[in-house]
This record gives C-alpha cells, sequence and structure tokens, in this order.
C-alpha cells in the first residue's frame, strides 16, 4: 500500500467528501494502480482513462488537437486540459493528468525524461485548472519515470487536497 494513496483516499473522502478522476499517457495506468491499491479507493475514485495518442486525447478528454500536435501531446496546456476532460468525462470533483517523455528522444530533442502534471477541479462553472508543474527524471529508464511521474502526480494532487477549500464540495 502506498502512504500517500492512502492520504489521498483519507483526505477525499472528507469532509468534503469528494471525487476522483485520473488521465493518464506516460504513466500507462500506474496512477491509477496507485490509487486504487489502497483498500476502499471505490469510495471515491471514480475511474480513469489512459489516452496515449494525441487522437485519443482530443477525442476523450478535449484536449485541443491542433495544439496537442505541434508538440507532440506533451505540454503544460495538454496536462490541463486532460484535468479537466477528465473532470468533465467522469463527473468528478477532482481531475489529476499526466503527460510526457519516459524515455530520452532525441529526434524531438528529449533529452532526459520529463512529465507536465495537472490537477483540476469541479465547480459550479465547470472545472478549471487548479495548478500544474513540470517535473525531470534524468537517468531513469522508462519504467522508473513513468512510476516517478506517477508519484509525482499524487504528491501534486495531495498538495491541494491538503490546502484549505481545495474545492468545492458536491
Amino acid at each position: 500500500m502506498s502512504a500517500p494513496a492512502e492520504e489521498v483516499r483519507i483526505r477525499l473522502l472528507g469532509p468534503p467528501r469528494r471525487t476522483l478522476a485520473v488521465a493518464e499517457s506516460l504513466t500507462g495506468g500506474r496512477l491509477q494502480a496507485l490509487i486504487t491499491g489502497v483498500s476502499g479507493a471505490s469510495a471515491c475514485f471514480l475511474g480513469g482513462v489512459c489516452a496515449y495518442t494525441v487522437p485519443q486525447k482530443a477525442r476523450l478528454l478535449g484536449v485541443d488537437a491542433a495544439h496537442a500536435t505541434t508538440v507532440d501531446g506533451v505540454s503544460a496546456q495538454v496536462a490541463a486540459e486532460m484535468a479537466v476532460g477528465v473532470c468533465r468525462l467522469f463527473g468528478a470533483d477532482l481531475g489529476v493528468a499526466t503527460t510526457g517523455y519516459a524515455e530520452p528522444a532525441p529526434a524531438r530533442g528529449v533529452a532526459h525524461p520529463h512529465a507536465w502534471l495537472a490537477v483540476a477541479a469541479g465547480g459550479p462553472g465547470g472545472p478549471s485548472v487548479l495548478g500544474q508543474r513540470r517535473v525531470e527524471f534524468p537517468g531513469r529508464n522508462r519504467q522508473e519515470a513513468q512510476q516517478a511521474v506517477a508519484e509525482a502526480a499524487l504528491a501534486l494532487l495531495l498538495e491541494f487536497l491538503r490546502a484549505p477549500a481545495t474545492a468545492p464540495a458536491p
């Protein structure tokens, strides 16, 4: 069991009680696995999407395909749109998203693994981005980078859950 994932569950159960959904790309389901590895996660976790390609990010999560294509699906904007999109898709109070490179991609100018993370919250006017962060993991192999990004996304979510008035109660 992951202590951060357990804390996420406890904080989501409230008060106020909130729900969570996840949109993943480079982490390939690892973030969802961390969350659902905690007993009782179904009381607050609604589900997730692993959208690995730009067309799927656009179709499922409402990501701007034109922008995403120009950045190979990896940018602060893409992460933010994924987090907002997963909130809408699942009707969740909170959404978390990951997108990035799990390994170097010299042809694209990517020297080492890095990712963009975003957290969004639902509200009366629809979901909006609470915050985002770029994380880098030089020297990590593909699997290590994917796991590190999933853990970083969980840590970013916890920052907002620990802050007062993170998201409105449903």
